[in-house]
């Protein structure tokens, strides 16, 4: 690996985030090299890598989490670092772009101004609408007028400008999202109501820990303090919230174009946040016997969320019964005899519910190679990911992937990862029949109760590269290995069919006058 030479004043830069020069050095030659695509086999269907469950396999779930589940602690993680920029994206080009012309966008913006029509007439349908005519108020104006005259330019710049509502540099979790009949619910407050259903112990109490970003903590802890003894009141339940940034030495060193190491004007280096896969660390800090996660964005109307907790409840029950096989197994294994029999029960049961397949030579070498490789493939971090039939929508999907030793394994893929240019490559990717939601139950014990090192699970290869910028200068970022996808790429997996209703995504404003997240009419 070629090194890069550092400055005295690089090291000192380098040094005070927490890294090292070969850290970015490794780093830099991530740029050089290229991020690896992933070799997909096969996409994972019914049968074949996803497990649609019985009806009484759901019962038996659903008995292992009333009976085992509500006794051990129960944690709710939910990356919540993100700002709204995105979900207002649209309308803050349609903001800028009257801006620009002094007039509301011309025919050949036709995307943009049907977008902001779009919004304009389903106004009163958001959650936030009267926040926005409130503000109206204050400046001796009525929002009803100006919705009537599609005043665009007034109505945006209250809903984005920095001094007015500002609300595309909110955290997206206190944007309002859903309207009842005496109040609304921001995304944060609906998890809340959500983990009340599924994340309570027998004892009451409810565990949540949110990831956010520094601009945005105080804007949470001041929300939570005026809103957590009303939910612990409403809900009956006691809510035990944390935080957590992401660790700056989880940051990745940007370049040029050239792979260059990225310099502001100064001559100082630019450091990004390595993206969700960083999260694994915060994951890593976390004690919990069951860890459930979510995206923030992922959350429905009140009315519709009953599902959602059953499944959820379904979810953790297979894991207990995965979990409990596995810890069986592996007593078995450290207590002795280890007898072909109870060879052959575990491979099938790692084949069969697991999807992991043996190495090639597995029957020919000796009982106690057997012994340490059964040992090591069961003793990992255990995941159960809910998958919905795929829609079309954008994101990762279920495969069985190939490593360089052509050992098959399933896995979370995104787009990025898969070389579309590659026919076959990209024909399995266009067989996808599932998507990942993000709607995971995790076990992050051994069979002895210790916590595993998550960081020991990683596949740091796994890395995406994405063109961004900085100032007007086009640069190239560095992302760790995503939170459910490299982040993970060596825990046992199991991915089950869930439904569509359990999927309800805000990526986009107008997401919000969806079904699920509108109000019974």
């Amino acid at each position: 690996m070629t090194q890069t030479p550092f400055s005295k004043k690089d090291i000192d830069q380098i040094k005070k985030i927490g890294l090292t020069p070969d850290k970015v050095n490794s780093q830099l030659s991530l740029f050089n090299r290229g991020t690896p695509f992933i070799n997909l086999d096969r996409p994972c269907t019914i049968g074949d890598g996803i497990q649609q469950l019985s009806s009484d396999k759901i019962k038996l779930c659903i008995h292992l989490y009333k009976t085992q589940g509500l006794k051990k602690k129960l944690i709710k993680f939910v990356p919540a670092s993100g700002a709204a920029t995105r979900m207002f994206k649209k309308l803050l080009k349609a903001y800028h772009k009257i801006q620009q012309n002094e007039k509301k966008p011309t025919s050949t913006d036709k995307r943009i101004n049907d977008e902001f029509t779009f919004f304009m007439d389903n106004c009163r349908r958001f959650a936030f609408y009267d926040d926005l005519k409130t503000s109206f108020e204050k400046k001796s104006m009525d929002l009803e007028t100006l919705l009537t005259e599609q005043n665009a330019e007034k109505i945006l710049r209250h809903l984005v400008a920095e001094q007015l509502l500002n609300y595309a540099m909110l955290p997206k979790g206190l944007i309002k999202f859903h309207s009842y009949d005496h109040h609304t619910r921001t995304a944060f407050e609906e998890h809340f109501v959500e983990a009340s259903g599924y994340a309570k112990t027998d004892a009451g109490d409810c565990t949540l820990h949110f990831t956010v970003s520094p601009l945005h903590e105080k804007k949470f802890l001041s929300f939570l303090k005026n809103m957590q003894s009303a939910y612990e009141k409403q809900l009956d339940t006691r809510f035990d919230v944390s935080f957590s940034r992401q660790a700056i030495n989880t940051n990745t060193i940007a370049v040029d174009l050239q792979n260059r190491p990225f310099r502001f004007s100064d001559g100082s280096l630019l450091f990004r946040p390595g993206g969700h896969g960083a999260l694994i660390h915060n994951l890593n800090h976390l004690d919990g016997d069951i860890i459930f996660i979510k995206n923030i964005d992922n959350v429905a109307h009140g009315q519709f969320i009953k599902e959602t907790i059953e499944w959820k409840k379904i979810l953790c029950g297979y894991l207990l019964l995965l979990q409990q096989q596995i810890f069986t197994f592996l007593d078995q294994l450290h207590q002795g005899p280890i007898t072909d029999s109870l060879i052959l029960k575990i491979t099938g049961f790692l084949e069969n519910e697991l999807s992991r397949q043996m190495p090639r030579d597995f029957d020919k070498i000796p009982v106690g190679k057997k012994q340490k490789t059964l040992i090591q493939s069961l003793n990992r971090p255990l995941r159960v990911c809910g998958m919905v039939k795929n829609t079309g929508a954008p994101g990762g999907g279920p495969f069985w992937t190939k490593d360089s030793d052509n050992n098959i394994s399933l896995h979370i893929v995104e787009t990025s990862q898969i070389d579309i240019d590659d026919k076959h490559q990209k024909s399995i990717l266009n067989r996808l029949t599932h998507f990942n939601p993000v709607d995971l139950v995790c076990g992050t014990k051994n069979w002895q109760g210790e916590s595993f090192d998550l960081t020991e699970y990683v596949d740091h290869q796994a890395v995406f590269i994405s063109n961004k910028s900085e100032n007007g200068r086009d640069l190239k970022a560095l992302e760790l290995p995503g939170l459910w996808n490299g982040a993970m790429a060596f825990w046992n997996t199991a991915f089950v069919e869930v439904p569509k209703i359990t999927f309800n995504p805000v990526k986009e404003v107008t997401d919000l006058l969806e079904i699920h997240h509108q109000p019974a009419s």
